[in-house]
């Protein structure tokens, strides 16, 4: 028996356009269509803009932001070869709006001020926790272009260890989660962007844990819902990130 999605499609209206097997499918972790129309809430898409999708993993999101806001997206990712993401954008129908490129994000193949808008979905934390990254991206994005992303998160931060009720199920690469505070701290200190938001996505540990069950029971897929549901939002969520780049910055260059 297929587990009730309708929580969600109430949440997320854009996504309901989009097949449940299809998602499931190309799942990598959280539903990266319901977070990547959470983060589209926020940003100032128009049709033609020039999208960096980082850490696209299998271009759903790519996918979501070409179909729904006509904006043409370099769908750029490590791990997902570029002529796999070829092909599920061909199937889609969006091989006029979307790039496919195999690139490391420290590496990135493309002139400087080429992009309106950067996201990253279920991505950013992976290398964007290092001090240097963010102003190294920043050449990139055109002056008063819009970066965003959305990542699982914390709450809060903890001093070292995370709480008792959620070591069972902890990772070391888990160390990458952080806060709304720290992130838009993170990001304003090296004097490159402003921060529009830094927010949680209400009820983000029920959409985590609801789509974790619904790919472990369709594929076997076991993910970290019992975590999750353990934690019942105390703790774990969706940070959502957006900042706008300065036509000065705040320091010397």
């Amino acid at each position: 028996m297929q587990l009730d999605d309708s929580f969600a499609r109430e949440r997320f209206p854009r996504s309901t356009k989009y097949d449940r097997d299809w998602m499931i499918a190309n799942s990598m972790g959280p539903n990266a269509v319901w977070i990547t129309e959470f983060l589209s809430e926020a940003l100032e898409l128009k049709p033609g803009m020039k999208v960096l999708d980082l850490g696209c993993g299998k271009a759903m999101s790519s996918i979501f932001l070409a179909r729904e806001f006509s904006v043409e997206v370099w769908a750029n990712d490590l791990w997902i070869p570029a002529s796999v993401n070829e092909t599920r954008i061909r199937e889609a129908g969006l091989t006029h709006q979307i790039h496919a490129v195999h690139a490391e994000a420290h590496s990135l193949p493309y002139e400087e001020a080429f992009f309106d808008v950067i996201v990253s979905l279920d991505a950013f934390h992976y290398f964007g926790t290092d001090d240097l990254y963010l102003g190294n991206l920043a050449p990139f994005l055109k002056k008063g272009g819009q970066i965003g992303i959305v990542s699982p998160g914390l709450l809060r931060e903890f001093e070292r260890d995370p709480p008792e009720h959620l070591q069972p199920g902890w990772a070391w690469d888990f160390a990458s989660f952080h806060s709304p505070d720290w992130w838009s701290r993170h990001w304003d200190r090296i004097g490159k962007f402003d921060v529009q938001t830094a927010d949680w996505l209400q009820d983000g540990w029920k959409f985590w844990a609801h789509w974790d069950r619904v790919c472990e029971e369709a594929a076997g897929v076991k993910g970290d819902a019992e975590m999750v549901e353990t934690d019942a939002g105390r703790t774990l969520g969706f940070v959502r990130v957006v900042a706008t780049l300065r036509e000065t910055e705040r320091w010397r260059s």
